[in-house]
Formats: structure tokens, sequence, C-alpha cells
């Protein structure tokens, strides 16, 4: 892999990671895989970063999904399938279980390895005339159960059947329509809708955002008392917070808090 591969912007509280292979319709290859986990973990723990996109570079594609010119050495045999099998997982669930918000902004084709990616975000915003599929049924691959259980979360038993044994294209409008993606935009206004919403999230407060994304995530995964004490460490972390008193000043003093995380 080219060190470029993969590529980590900032602007403020708000990371880009961009799957930097135009060429290639930004295919990932196996080290890309890898490089996703390690770079999303790196980003939870840097407290500068409130929120996190990942995209692909330019407008063809957000990506192409997995690169299939390398299976034949990467994926040639059941060893060499679970050990790919294993990075693609590490990649999923670093981004799936990223606590600060995340958006997949998606020009072009979303393919393959690269819905995983997407759907282990929390939104998906995407330009007009964006595609969408999962043709693991055309590889004789059976995609990660993870993965697919987030696809029935998103749009629903039947059309998670469809999607994945037809392998067929969803168009962009169908994508919207069945829940895929939360938002369609013409190509030229993704880019404004994507920051401009993420600085709206990332000025509230990070600890009550954190707790509601945990929140969530531990309904659909369903409570154990584990969870349900995370939940309360997490709302008396919060409660005795200085954004707490923060945010208490700044709504008498008729003025934007200023939260710092703490």
């Amino acid at each position: 892999m080219s060190s470029a591969d993969i590529l980590v912007q900032h602007d403020g509280p708000i990371a880009t990671v961009v799957f930097n292979r135009p060429k290639t319709r930004n295919a990932i290859s196996y080290a890309m895989w890898v490089e996703i986990a390690r770079v999303t973990e790196g980003l939870v723990k840097d407290d500068s970063v409130r929120a996190i996109v990942f995209r692909g570079a330019g407008t063809v594609a957000f990506a192409s999904g997995a690169d299939i010119s390398e299976f034949q050495e990467q994926r040639k045999d059941a060893e060499s399938s679970q050990r790919y099998g294993e990075a693609t997982a590490a990649a999923y669930a670093a981004i799936r279980e990223c606590p600060k918000p995340t958006v997949a902004m998606i020009y072009g084709f979303c393919m393959g390895g690269a819905m995983g990616i997407a759907m282990g975000c929390d939104f998906r915003f995407a330009a007009e005339g964006s595609k969408y599929g999962i043709p693991a049924a055309k590889l004789s691959i059976v995609y990660p159960p993870e993965a697919i259980g987030q696809l029935v979360d998103l749009v629903g038993p039947a059309y998670a059947k469809d999607i994945l044994f037809s392998a067929r294209t969803v168009s962009d409008r169908e994508a919207l329509a069945i829940g895929l993606i939360q938002r369609l935009v013409p190509e030229a206004e993704l880019e404004r809708t994507t920051y401009d919403y993420l600085r709206l999230v990332t000025e509230n407060a990070p600890l009550s955002v954190r707790g509601s994304k945990q929140s969530i995530q531990f309904y659909l995964a369903g409570y154990t008392e584990e969870r349900r004490a995370r939940l309360r460490e997490l709302s008396r972390e919060a409660a005795a917070s200085e954004d707490y008193k923060e945010g208490t000043r700044a709504f008498l003093e008729k003025r934007p808090p200023k939260f710092q995380g703490r």
C-alpha cells in the first residue's frame, strides 16, 4: 500500500478519512483495510476530534469495494480468506464501535466492502447519482454477519434479502426511500451539507452525544446489566462534568455554550 492510499485531514474538530485510489474507483486493498482500523482507533483517542467523515477521493466513487485484483493472492484459499476476513472485520468494528459521530460522505459508487464501511457509520449522506450494491453472491462470498445485521437494521429483512440475493445495484432514490441513506443532495452541495451538519453536532456537549450514541447502540444490541451499568456511568460523568455547569450557565446567560468534553 502506498502511504497516500489513506489520507487523514483535519478541519477544526472534524477529521476526514479519505480512500485515495481514484484510478481504481478507490478500491480497498488488504493493507488499506488494516490501515482503516488503525487510523479510526487513533482518531477515537484524539481528544481534539469530535466527529469523523469517511469518503473516497474525487466524485466518481466512495469506494468500489475490496480490490478484487488481489484476491488470487490475498484470498486464494480458506486460510488466507480467513486472514482477509479478520482485517475487514477489524475495520468495520473500529468504525461501528467508534464513540464519536461518523458520516459516510458518498459520491458515485458504494459497492461491496465499501457498503460495510458506510453502514458502520452513524449516517450516510450522498450525492445524486450515487449507486449501491453488495455483489457477494456474484463471487461466492458470504458477507460478514455484523454487516448483514447492519443492513437489516437499516432497510429491514426483506430489502436486505433482496439486495444480497440479487446482487443488484440500488439507485440513489431507492436507497433514500428504503432508509439506506439519510440525505440525498445535488453533487455540488454534498460537502457543504455534510460539514455544516457536523459543525452543528460538534457544537453540542461531547459527553451528551457520546452517551446518546452508546444508548442507541446498546438498545439495538439488547440491554444487559453490564450495559445498563455503563449507561448509568456515562450519565453520572455528564452530570458531574464541567460541560454540564457550562451548559447551565450559558442557558441562564442567554449565550452559546463552549463545551470542552470534560
